[in-house]
């Protein structure tokens, strides 16, 4: 996600300083006109607002741990990953406390949306903060929103992809009952297309399902398993019942043991109804 964004900045002429604990995937950027830099320290140094995309709040924390309190102050770090907001709120205060600034900002969308600039954004934070963000930020997605305080951009965006779990799960399911029927595809989907029940989503996913084939993901299904396993940890501190998406999250974790961890979250189709030979 990261680096799809990163080519977005810069197909918009915007100054950019790149890290990635693996240097060697920064070349490509480099080779476009980005500067790279040989550590997260020493990018922050040179930056006024840093973007963070890491994949969750343990990676935040051992990037940022290793970077001098000094370097922080002043510097407005925005938070773009997908973690629960009492996470956020730790990394909020750390932050605050080496004199820097902390906007959470997670997204929606992937790799089509961060390269088109087409992103959805969740901001939270102080509001000059966002503010200061905004030129950026609408650079990054269409009309960016603030939510309020630290935490309910988290909250937020796990509500999203609750959903994106909740909707992949249900469509595999309906749509193997009518494959084991022998029902046309594109005549059940003629009839979701008419209703109230349908979501584009569906259709995004569609022959991905129907064919089996979840390479090349734009979100694999181990993200959307941590995600999903984030939700469950916060909406159960929080007394809400979370008995159906438990057993979505065990589909979930039956398509990891299928080793399908690394392919697009669309692959629940294949724990639903494995593809008969």
């Amino acid at each position: 996600m990261g680096q799809a964004l990163s080519h977005h900045l810069l197909a918009e002429n915007q100054p950019l300083v790149v890290f990635n604990r693996s240097l060697e995937k920064c070349d490509e950027l480099k080779a476009r006109g980005a500067a790279v830099a040989t550590s997260a320290q020493a990018l922050i140094e040179q930056s006024d607002i840093c973007l963070l995309f890491l994949s969750d709040a343990k990676a935040i924390s051992s990037v940022l741990d290793d970077i001098d309190n000094s370097a922080f102050e002043d510097c407005l770090i925005i938070q773009m990953a997908t973690i629960a907001p009492e996470e956020s709120r730790t990394l909020a205060n750390q932050v605050r406390a080496t004199g820097g600034r902390y906007l959470e900002c997670p997204v929606l969308g992937s790799l089509p949306e961060a390269g088109s600039g087409k992103l959805i954004l969740m901001a939270a934070g102080e509001k000059s903060d966002f503010n200061t963000a905004l030129p950026l930020l609408e650079l990054i997605g269409h009309e960016p929103q603030y939510i309020g305080d630290i935490g309910q951009g988290a909250t937020v965006k796990l509500a999203m992809n609750q959903l994106i779990a909740g909707l992949t799960a249900s469509f595999a399911l309906s749509l193997a009952l009518v494959e084991k029927e022998g029902i046309a595809t594109e005549q059940f989907m003629k009839i979701v297309r008419d209703s109230a029940l349908y979501a584009p989503t569906f259709d995004k996913k569609l022959t991905r399902m129907v064919d089996r084939d979840f390479s090349e993901p734009n979100f694999p299904t181990k993200h959307l398993a941590k995600d999903t396993r984030l939700f469950l940890s916060v909406a159960n501190e929080l007394g809400l019942d979370t008995s159906a998406l438990k057993g979505i999250e065990s589909l979930l974790q039956k398509t990891l043991d299928m080793g399908l961890d690394n392919t697009d979250y669309s692959a629940l189709m294949a724990a639903v109804s494995p593809k008969e030979s």
